[in-house]
């Protein structure tokens, strides 16, 4: 009878255990799938500022220095993106960003420009990409929020020690100037 009983003890420990390893597999490719929709997001973020630039070219003759800041901020983040870094990502992400400011603030300055259709179109789209990477992070964040918590919590955390699951990272902004709330001024 013990004999029976020392089996049904071993084989609820193993379905626990089985159980416990199948959720982190589950949640790790969240958040392999999470940061697949940032890398879509992004990649079309890098398509539009291109055809972004040259519409502007014409306009902005005597800006040469912003639009080589963001020529320079892109090949910048999609050097980063090839190298998969998260962190490193999230830093050249954060310099495009900050290069786009400039050059939006510069292009008011250009009422023939502003008026542009296809720049106005250009600037839609740029700013609609802007809000799904918005969301792709949050996603992102919230899936490894999920997955290292498992990783980290009993029993869930012997489970992820013996298969080797390691923590993800997050996509966090580094610059205090991206954290810094826009003063609007009339």
């Amino acid at each position: 009878m013990s004999g029976w009983i020392a089996l049904g003890v071993v084989v609820l420990l193993a379905l626990i255990f089985i159980g416990l390893y199948n959720g982190l597999v589950r949640m790790r490719n969240e958040v392999k799938n999470a940061w697949a929709q940032i890398d879509v997001q992004l990649k079309r973020r890098h398509d539009l500022i291109p055809n972004l630039i040259e519409t502007v070219k014409g306009y902005m003759t005597h800006e040469r220095e912003v639009l080589e800041n963001v020529t320079r901020a892109r090949a910048g983040a999609v050097s980063a993106q090839a190298g998969g870094q998260v962190g490193q990502i999230a830093a050249a992400e954060g310099a495009l960003m900050g290069a786009l400011r400039g050059f939006y603030a510069v292009a008011e300055n250009y009422p023939q420009l502003k008026a542009d259709g296809n720049f106005r179109a250009l600037q839609e789209e740029l700013t609609s990409t802007e809000n799904k990477v918005s969301f792709a992070r949050q996603f992102y964040n919230d899936s490894v929020l999920k997955y290292n918590t498992a990783c980290e919590t009993i029993p869930s955390n012997i489970v992820a020690g013996i298969g080797g699951f390691k923590k993800a990272e997050f996509f966090e902004i580094k610059d205090e100037a991206e954290r810094a709330v826009p003063k609007v001024k009339f």
